[in-house]
């Protein structure tokens, strides 16, 4: 565990101590990570497809088992709490929810339905306040009154945000928020992300390939490669470090002058 781990992990809301993760008994896909997300603080999960990034989430969110997935080794905590091994419901229940990759909004349901069906866990009566609140985020939502199917891209992922805050959640696990959208509208996903932590304090774990984006809105970051992390920094640390932008960022490092030729297990050297 780096230094700066080290000293966060103490008023930590959720840590992963040095987790292994197996599927179908047999693949090794995590391989010891750690890392620790502060109260209040967006953190970014970056690295290339397979790198484990997703399978971390669903760790953390008690999902692995509907992919014949398991923890065989470590621990997660979140609020102090062991939470590896419980079911997904009683994850959602103590404060974190998990917008999927590609959305998942229930096409065949209205964006207002879909909005209701994230506060399954409440007994409030405040439901519809909130509502109210996730429309005064994405107006858009609001002018939409048929089936969420028929939404664009970047609505339906506006819907999925709103729908992960109609739980009140303490921590949004989000994966991959501006896949499949268009230059303009991740900006705008990134705007109302980094809005939402500041308005709402809500904290973000955020898996994310667009590295520049991610980094512009998190104070930290972690790299992983082949299931495990490789760096972590500050966003800004991250942001100016050589290896990230010539392989995340890019632009050049100062050694390379050509992709040729090139072998993951260089930088994975250089990092390690």
């Amino acid at each position: 565990m780096s230094a700066a781990l080290q000293m966060t992990a103490s008023s930590a809301l959720l840590e992963v101590n040095n987790i292994e993760v197996v599927y179908n008994d047999v693949i090794l896909v995590l391989r010891g990570l750690s890392l620790s997300v502060p109260q209040g603080k967006i953190v970014a999960l970056l690295g290339a497809n397979g790198a484990g990034k997703s399978t971390t989430l669903k760790a953390i969110s008690g999902l692995l088992k509907t992919e014949e997935g398991a923890v065989t080794r470590g621990e997660i905590r979140f609020g102090g709490d062991r939470i590896d091994g419980i079911d997904p419901h009683v994850i959602v229940r103590r404060g974190i929810f998990q917008v999927m990759e590609g959305r998942r909004i229930i096409s065949d349901m209205t964006c207002l339905e879909n909005l209701r069906l994230g506060a399954f866990i409440r007994s409030d009566k405040e439901v519809t306040r909130d509502i109210e609140m996730v429309y005064s985020y994405f107006p858009r939502l609001k002018e939409r009154t048929g089936l969420a199917g028929y939404l664009s891209g970047g609505e339906q992922q506006m819907l999925a945000i709103g729908r992960a805050l109609m739980a009140r959640p303490k921590l949004i696990l989000m994966d991959e928020p501006s896949m499949g959208l268009s230059p303009l509208l991740v900006k705008e996903v990134f705007g109302i992300i980094r809005k939402l932590n500041e308005d709402l304090g809500i904290t973000i774990l955020l898996v994310e390939q667009n590295a520049r984006m991610a980094l512009s809105v998190a104070s930290y970051g972690y790299v992983m490669e082949q299931g495990k992390v490789v760096l972590d920094g500050t966003a800004e640390a991250l942001a100016s470090n050589e290896d990230v932008k010539e392989f995340y960022l890019g632009g050049h490092g100062a050694e390379r002058k050509s992709f040729r030729n090139l072998k993951s297990y260089k930088r994975r050297k250089r990092w390690l």
